[in-house]
């Protein structure tokens, strides 16, 4: 009878060494086939607002504005924009993810399997991050039939662009925890997230800001990532790339900290 009953119990998930692959790799498929289900809304949506935003900027501003730092200014303006819409989406996707979660009542999904704090960070995070760089990627392609996007600091475009996404995964990890409601997310997005995305030099060069604002834009980390990523693209840069290397990388440091110890707690996720 024991051995009938034995043999009926799951088995364990396997594990490779100290990580549970298997569970890891469940969690990030599932992040990934969550936002590929409804692609349209996740993908083609944010790719249509990017060119709609450089056709309305080209249109008003395109014939007049001069070249920046000898930058065309649409080829100036490419970067950012396609870095605007990594960002929002690796942040919408993780943030979403756990607010539905938590709405719901199934956080306990992801809770009680035998996946550690670190994986559970991992997997949303990695599938957060992927969601923004298939955007990146999804945005590029019509860009490149009017634009020159040819990278040429390679290096720079994934190092930026993969920090970038990585970073905003993080936050959207630590804004799911926090949030209670969908009404949540959307302060932090419309007081947070595009604030620092607007004021970083998205659209324009902060070398054409008046003190003191020009120093304060160093003080905005997005200004960092949205510098290196355009640097990549164009070879222009309005800050040092070393510097801006070294803030990606603390502050993604900091940030997958904080993850972990907020996942380890359960804080708003076991009550």
């Amino acid at each position: 009878m024991t051995q009938a009953s034995d043999s009926a119990l799951p088995a364990a998930p396997r594990r490779f060494g100290p990580v549970n692959w298997l569970g890891l790799w469940t969690l990030y498929k599932k992040e990934v086939r969550r936002f590929l289900k409804v692609s349209v809304q996740t993908v083609l949506a944010p790719v249509a607002t990017t060119l709609l935003f450089l056709t309305v900027f080209i249109l008003a501003f395109g014939a007049s504005r001069p070249a920046v730092e000898g930058v065309p200014f649409a080829q100036f303006l490419a970067p950012g924009l396609i870095l605007m819409g990594l960002l929002n989406n690796a942040f919408a996707n993780s943030s979403s993810s756990l607010v539905v979660s938590k709405v719901q009542g199934n956080t306990v999904d992801f809770l009680m399997p035998p996946i550690t704090p670190g994986e559970l960070a991992a997997g949303f995070i990695l599938g957060a991050a992927t969601r923004g760089v298939i955007v990146g990627l999804a945005t590029v392609v019509p860009l490149a039939f009017f634009i020159d996007v040819v990278p040429r600091e390679p290096w720079a475009v994934a190092y930026f662009g993969l920090g970038a996404a990585l970073m905003l995964g993080m936050v959207g990890v630590i804004g799911g925890i926090w949030a209670e409601k969908f009404d949540h997310l959307a302060a932090v997005t419309n007081f947070v997230i595009m604030p620092l995305t607007f004021l970083s030099g998205t659209f324009y060069s902060i070398s054409v800001l008046p003190e003191p604002f020009q120093t304060l834009s160093h003080f905005n980390p997005f200004f960092y990532m949205i510098d290196g990523f355009r640097y990549g693209f164009t070879g222009h840069a309005d800050g040092s790339i070393l510097i801006g290397a070294l803030v990606v990388f603390a502050i993604n440091a900091a940030l997958l900290i904080a993850c972990y110890l907020m996942l380890r707690s359960g804080w708003r996720l076991k009550t």
